[in-house]
């Protein structure tokens, strides 16, 4: 009996990945806009009231998707490697980055008319519930453990690392390098918390 409830838990969980996947691609396809429970549904190769068992509109199942697909920063426990866990946190935006949630987040807040529809509850029901993001987890990670003094963890620190990456791939379309990543980490995180060569005047 636990076998066949381990199967059935295991399809829930396959059937709940594939609407994600379904409402990304649709998503990426028609826009937020024109988004559907009849095209996810297809899409997913479900029964619409499927979906409707779980989510009461096309926008809800989408928030959902990319809440469970925006991935979680994990800091080394000891806080003993800040510089490998920032370029680690820079390339796993980038790998989100160019994944169908990382590519569906572009489309919805490059679209003046999705920003509209959903910027202010993609940040609420996604990012704000994953805390922060990227860089900003490791940086208050090792802030929190007396790694660099907390008060230079500014808004604008924060931040520093993502919208290097951010520019580079609106530059180039292509994702940074390794090199780039610990170039970021070296010469611009690192020097704004007071480490690294420009803060010793190197």
């Amino acid at each position: 009996m636990g076998d066949d409830d381990s199967r059935t838990r295991r399809r829930g969980q396959e059937l709940i990945k594939a609407i994600h996947d379904a409402v990304l691609e649709e998503v990426l396809e028609v826009g937020v806009g024109r988004l559907t429970m009849d095209g996810v549904a297809r899409r997913a190769a479900t029964p619409r009231t499927t979906l409707y068992r779980r989510w009461s509109g096309p926008v809800e199942v989408l928030l959902d998707a990319l809440y469970h697909q925006h991935p979680v920063e994990e800091p080394t426990p000891g806080a003993d490697d800040l510089r490998g866990d920032l370029v680690r946190a820079l390339r796993l935006m980038v790998e989100w980055a160019f994944s169908p949630a990382g590519r569906a987040v572009a489309a919805i807040l490059t679209d003046p008319k999705s920003a509209a529809l959903m910027s202010d509850a993609l940040f609420e029901k996604v990012f704000a519930h994953r805390g922060g993001t990227f860089t900003r987890t490791v940086l208050e990670h090792y802030a929190e453990r007396g790694g660099f003094p907390a008060e230079l963890l500014t808004p604008v620190v924060a931040d520093i690392g993502e919208a290097l990456v951010t520019k580079r791939l609106i530059d180039t379309g292509a994702p940074p390098t390794d090199e780039d990543l610990v170039a970021i980490v070296d010469q611009a995180i690192l020097p704004a918390i007071g480490l690294g060569p420009r803060a010793s005047g190197a």
